[in-house]
């Protein structure tokens, strides 16, 4: 259940064993408090009770192949799938009393905020939201408590491990068909080479072969580490595109330097900068959605964010246009995304639509899609001319979903550059053994016409090189130039 950071983010998530929150996903757990207790009405303290947990019980969710227990003030989840039930790594405990209509917020144990809530609907049906997400989840109480296969050790030998993580794949995974493999003829074949004695490097290698044709930068692999935290040892890429390195992000920054009229301003641990180009533009670049604060709750990140928006929109007035880099963007949280179109915006506008693959047996079937709608913000600076996008391959997740919302936009964001990376779900982390942890999505991000860019990404309107070896060594940047020359002649102004 957690949140997809893109490229780097996924190894940053599996290397630190970080299953959760990054905007729209929800970590190893929280922190948190116990239920409340309430006494006599009459304050004489004579008769109390523990006051009643209108969640108590377990909740399978529609969708994600999760079920979630919930007793006193913890919360422990379970993967699960036709073939096996092992416990999840999102737990959490009770952060404070119940909320407005029975909310109750949990949060990672060891620390001192919720990142999840979840909001009873009635006595059956609840929904989960997690901090930073742009939808909720539904939850559906099974009567009969927790499944008996939950209960019972499960085991770790390399064929029940590929089993549990095929099948995870064959239940959850919505791209198959798009991406042309038979995932039953591959498992077959794969399985086919092993044994309950097969080792775990061969076992790794043999799911990495599976995972490659995928060509997706949403799923990879993981595998305990010394520390007891988790390495990734294969993340899926789109072919024809590469991981940003250090060396490339430094290069670049000086290529973009070259245009601006003084140094950006940087925020966010230098996830964001902001800047003037000539003619009146202003200059945002986005690296991430997520990783502001060092360790907060999701609103901190949100306040740093804030303040760097205050600065870019201090005189909206003065803007003759707006570039937004996004080409090195990792991705983190959708939420944060629709917090800069809300300060983009003068009326409500739907970014896109939801759903989950719900049904393992149809890979056709999916949730009731919900919208996600970005709202002018209320109290803030704000613009409304045009602006420009800066995309490339390395424009991955929350990157992706935000310029997909600014695409609904009026008057629409123009991009430039290149195809975005192509993968839009939030994650999920499901175990595979003790020592091997898997990384996949399940959900689709539609247009309004109920289309999706999952596969090729999101093309530009105008197509330009970005940070080629020729282009970084002459401190050149033709997207950026693009981009500036298009606003000066009055693209996006409609």
């Amino acid at each position: 259940m957690a949140r997809a950071a893109g490229i780097a983010a996924v190894a940053l998530a599996v290397t630190a064993g970080a299953v959760g929150t990054a905007g729209a996903v929800g970590t190893a757990g929280a922190v948190g408090g116990a239920g409340g207790v309430g006494g006599a009405p009459d304050g004489s303290g004579a008769a109390t009770r523990p006051r009643v947990n209108r969640l108590e019980g377990v909740w399978q969710a529609d969708g994600y192949g999760t079920i979630i227990e919930i007793h006193g003030s913890a919360l422990q989840t379970y993967d699960v799938t036709r073939i096996s039930c092992v416990p999840g790594f999102l737990t959490g405990v009770q952060v404070g009393g119940a909320g407005h209509g029975g909310t109750v917020r949990y949060g990672r144990p060891g620390k001192g905020y919720a990142d999840l809530s979840i909001t009873p609907r009635g006595r059956d049906r609840a929904v989960s939201k997690e901090d930073g997400a742009t939808a909720t989840k539904n939850l559906t109480r099974l009567p009969g408590g927790l499944p008996a296969q939950c209960g019972q050790p499960a085991p770790q030998d390399a064929l029940a491990a590929f089993d549990r993580f095929w099948a995870t794949f064959e239940e959850n995974y919505p791209f198959f068909a798009a991406k042309g493999v038979d995932w039953a003829a591959k498992g077959a074949r794969a399985r086919a080479g092993i044994t309950p004695r097969t080792d775990t490097d061969t076992l790794q290698a043999i799911i990495t072969d599976l995972l490659r044709p995928l060509g997706d930068a949403h799923t990879a692999l993981g595998r305990k580490g010394p520390d007891g935290g988790w390495d990734a040892v294969f993340i899926g890429l789109r072919p024809g595109t590469e991981e940003p390195t250090d060396q490339l992000r430094e290069q670049a920054g000086k290529a973009v330097a070259a245009q601006l009229l003084a140094p950006e301003r940087t925020f966010g641990q230098g996830g964001l900068g902001v800047g003037e180009l000539p003619g009146g533009i202003g200059y945002l670049r986005v690296s991430a959605f997520e990783g502001y604060v060092e360790d907060g709750p999701y609103q901190e990140h949100a306040d740093e964010l804030d303040r760097a928006l205050d600065l870019l929109l201090a005189h909206p007035e003065r803007l003759n246009g707006l570039v937004i880099d996004l080409r090195l963007n990792g991705g983190g949280s959708d939420e944060l995304g629709l917090r800069i179109a809300s300060r983009l915006t003068d009326r409500s506008f739907l970014a896109y639509r939801k759903v989950a693959r719900n049904d393992p047996a149809d890979p056709t079937a999916f949730t009731r899609p919900q919208p996600v709608t970005v709202r002018p913000a209320a109290g803030a600076t704000r613009y409304t001319g045009p602006v420009a996008l800066l995309t490339a391959g390395s424009t991955v997740s929350a990157g992706e979903t935000f310029t997909q919302a600014m695409a609904e936009r009026r008057p629409a964001a123009v991009r430039v550059g290149e195809n975005t990376q192509g993968v839009f779900s939030d994650i999920m982390f499901k175990p595979v053994s003790d020592e091997l942890l898997a990384v996949l999505p399940n959900e689709k991000f539609l247009t309004r016409d109920g289309t999706t860019f999952d596969g090729p990404g999101i093309p530009p309107d105008v197509r330009t090189p970005v940070f080629t070896k020729e282009e970084l060594a002459g401190l050149k940047d033709s997207a950026l130039t693009e981009a500036r020359r298009l606003l000066a002649a009055g693209a996006g102004h409609r």
